[in-house]
């Protein structure tokens, strides 16, 4: 049986990749979006393009997924702007890209259902898996509306969408 904790975790974990509730979640911003435009950035701009933002979400779900599974640390980014580097293109690669996303997710959400009550006591140094897990969720959004703005900017986000 769940607690309650678990409960809140999954319900916003599902929300910013599945479920729309305040926000559409990272499925729907990312739907439809090809190789070409997950590359765009506007002219003249510093921005991080789509693809670059998915590999940045990608970085911190293995990395958080690999702490949380016990196993050995993944390399560290020389920096956090390298964890938005795109180093393949084409449909192929874009495809992967989104796919080792999705997949990573629904890895963290399979060690999320397990968490016992004790999730927020960590007992070491750091934060607790719980807290990583809601910060995870707070930066995910964070980086979906990002990614809706640079479709919207591109013109290939929907203008009048229907949600729940």
């Amino acid at each position: 049986m769940q607690n309650k904790i678990s409960e809140v975790l999954l319900q916003n974990w599902d929300y910013c990749m599945d479920i729309e509730d305040w926000a559409p979640p990272l499925s729907d911003a990312l739907e439809g979006v090809d190789s070409k435009q997950a590359l765009w950035k506007p002219e003249g701009s510093t921005v991080n393009s789509i693809w670059e933002t998915v590999n940045h979400l990608t970085y911190y779900k293995v990395r958080l997924l690999r702490k949380l599974k016990g196993l050995p640390k993944q390399p560290d980014a020389e920096s956090n702007d390298d964890t938005f580097t795109v180093t393949t293109e084409g449909e192929e690669a874009w495809s992967k890209a989104v796919a080792d996303l999705k997949d990573v997710h629904a890895a963290l959400r399979e060690i999320i259902e397990a968490l016992e009550e004790g999730a927020y006591d960590w007992g070491g140094s750091g934060h607790a898996p719980g807290e990583e897990v809601m910060s995870l969720i707070l930066h995910d959004s964070y980086h979906t509306g990002q990614i809706i703005m640079l479709r919207k900017l591109q013109g290939s986000w929907v203008s009048n969408r229907s949600f729940n």
